[in-house]
């Protein structure tokens, strides 16, 4: 369960223990135009079902999840699943400019934190019109729409038609629209109209949590896990011979450890000055405007207990313009606009040249190693909840070794120990319930990259927890 600032829990954000694990998600970039593509074989186009699990990235842009398509341009044939720019789920069925049906949910989905489960179901030989088409969210049948409108009875539409089948794409010229995001467990089934419960169950704490789909897949059917990381397209439904689609502009590590079992922390496009910096790459990546914008994780720390996260940079000289720190959750600069100059507001590290320097903003003080870095290096932020001491520090690369700053400019802190901390908040300045990580750049070119525990050289200190998966937290 993600925990936000306002201390709200969100459903869809899996972490209470579950029936059934899912080992790893694929990752979609829109900025890398990355999707999967297949040409169906035309099959039973009147009953089907689709069923994923979906972690936002981009929030702003329409993000087609599965459809069909005719060709690559013109408006054509084609159909969607996809979450529309303001974040409502849209399913529909299109010929030539004639919409021949369309759901289109008010509900929202904007937690940029949660896992959804999507199932969609067509059934047009139902005589019910109501029954043909029907959409889920997290195990909950959806019912209210902006726009409804259903297919005859015995329809037949471009879904597995013979056409070009994508995933994390609508291909057409000026028109593109790629997912930005996590899918995970991946079903099309060709020939059954099945709910949620096929996928899906509520546990003991009335949330819903994957369970496996034990089922027929039918002729076109196909079930993508991602466990493949050189083929991510790769279909694994047992006793089918329907072919992987093929995977375009995907990496290796695309494949990744944030599931629906294990959802975890990135930077949070809410807590943002969201006309500013851009958050990307699942939202482990986070650039900024031009004008210095803030942007915290989409957990608060623990209130308790020793965290610790790290970070990479694009650009160490003083232009460069990034911050790495604390803040508080509700620091007025988080909503400022563009162009304010923010700050952290408890305490920050940059760079000075190509040197280290630390602002504490509490104490209105600077502390100032003399410590160079470079872009190899890695910028490590620990903190202490419970006594209140924060360190900040490199994995210096170049001399394979941590270097905690200490409060009189020393390199002798030691997070493990207690020792030397860069500086020692008391309750009073460190609103323990109220406490993120955060960073700050001001460069069109500036990245920060969030590193993951399995990507860092540096060395978690003992008694510390990395600030990664939400199910540490709770």
């Amino acid at each position: 369960m993600a925990i936000f600032k306002d201390g709200l829990i969100r459903q869809g954000a899996a972490g209470a223990s579950t029936v059934y694990t899912i080992d790893q998600s694929i990752r979609f970039n829109d900025d890398d135009t990355a999707y999967m593509s297949k040409t169906f074989t035309s099959s039973n186009r009147r009953t089907l079902t689709f069923s994923c699990w979906v972690k936002l990235g981009n929030l702003s842009i329409n993000r087609n999840i599965f459809g069909p398509q005719t060709n690559n341009s013109g408006s054509g044939t084609y159909g969607a699943l996809r979450l529309n720019p303001q974040n409502e789920l849209d399913i529909f069925d299109y010929t030539n400019g004639t919409t021949n049906w369309r759901l289109q949910s008010t509900q929202l989905l904007r937690d940029p934190s949660a896992w959804y489960h999507i199932v969609f179901s067509m059934d047009t030989t139902n005589s019910i019109s109501s029954e043909r088409l029907r959409m889920y969210i997290n195990g909950q049948r959806v019912n209210d729409f902006d726009v409804e409108t259903y297919p005859s009875l015995d329809y037949q539409g471009q879904w597995n038609n013979n056409l070009s089948h994508e995933i994390g794409a609508i291909q057409r010229g000026s028109t593109n629209q790629y997912f930005d995001g996590y899918l995970a467990e991946i079903h099309f089934l060709d020939g059954y109209a099945y709910g949620p419960e096929y996928f899906g169950v509520f546990n003991s704490s009335n949330i819903w949590i994957p369970k496996q789909y034990t089922g027929s897949y039918g002729t076109n059917g196909f079930y993508i896990d991602g466990s493949d990381s050189s083929d991510l397209g790769k279909n694994v439904a047992t006793g089918n011979t329907f072919a992987s689609f093929a995977s375009t502009n995907f990496q290796t590590n695309d494949q990744r450890a944030d599931t629906p079992t294990n959802n975890q922390i990135t930077f949070n496009p809410l807590n943002n000055q969201r006309s500013g910096g851009t958050p990307s790459n699942g939202n482990l990546d986070y650039v900024g405007p031009g004008t210095r914008t803030n942007i915290s994780l989409t957990a608060n720390i623990p209130s308790t207990g020793k965290w610790v996260v790290a970070y990479k940079v694009a650009q160490v000289s003083t232009g460069s313009g990034w911050q790495i720190g604390i803040s508080t959750a509700n620091d007025s600069d988080f909503g400022d606009a563009v162009g304010s100059n923010e700050d952290l507001d408890l305490i920050r590290m940059q760079p000075t040249s190509s040197d280290l320097y630390i602002n504490d903003a509490v104490n209105g003080s600077g502390i100032d190693p003399s410590l160079p870095i470079t872009t190899s290096d890695e910028f490590w932020v620990a903190v202490d909840m419970d006594s209140g001491n924060v360190y900040l520090g490199i994995y210096d690369e170049s001399a394979t070794a941590m270097k905690w700053v200490a409060n009189d400019n020393g390199l002798d802190g030691d997070p493990a120990t207690g020792a030397n901390p860069t500086v020692t908040f008391n309750t009073t300045q460190m609103p323990r319930d109220n406490v993120v990580f955060s960073v700050g750049s001001k460069q069109t070119s500036q990245h920060i990259y969030l590193q993951r525990s399995t990507e860092v050289s540096g060395t978690i200190p003992t008694g510390y927890t990395y600030f990664e998966n939400v199910k540490d937290l709770l």
